[in-house]
């Protein structure tokens, strides 16, 4: 069965990745500080504090989060895991996204050559619904498919 979502395309794309679900705020730079370092070159979460994600990895997941938080650093993070080929295929909000995320997505759509999609505003029926490892297929409309094979 396939559920579709309508959000805001930041930065629109076509990609599918499976999910990688969090239920709470994703603090950017506790969680991928590392990520993509000789020090983390397979791209685990590092976040403690977020029990959902911490020891996970993040590489071409769909990362589906209500929010981020934390530091400033935050899309300047973002932008340095895309460079390291660690970044997720995109993050989808369930609510609206922050500054700092729209700056590192935009970061890598303008300055890099690995695109990240950020698609927010998706409600919250949308991370009630999907669970990790569900497929995700996003448009560059802001349309979200996921498709649940247990159904």
């Amino acid at each position: 069965m396939t559920k579709t979502f309508k959000g805001r395309p930041v930065v629109g794309g076509n990609v599918s990745a499976p999910a990688l679900v969090s239920h709470g705020g994703f603090n950017t730079l506790a969680s991928l500080k590392t990520v993509g370092s000789f020090l983390n070159p397979k791209g685990i979460i590092e976040d403690q504090n977020n029990k959902d994600l911490y020891g996970k990895m993040i590489p071409g997941t769909a990362l589906c989060l209500p929010e981020t938080i934390g530091s400033t650093t935050g899309g300047m993070v973002l932008y340095c895991v895309a460079e390291n080929d660690a970044a997720p295929a995109c993050m989808l909000f369930s609510k609206p996204a922050d500054s700092l995320a729209v700056a590192g997505a935009c970061l890598i759509a303008n300055w890099s050559e690995k695109p990240m999609v950020l698609i927010d505003g998706l409600g919250d029926e949308f991370l009630d619904y999907v669970k990790e490892g569900m497929m995700i297929t996003t448009y560059e409309d802001g349309t979200v498919e996921v498709e649940d094979e247990r159904e």
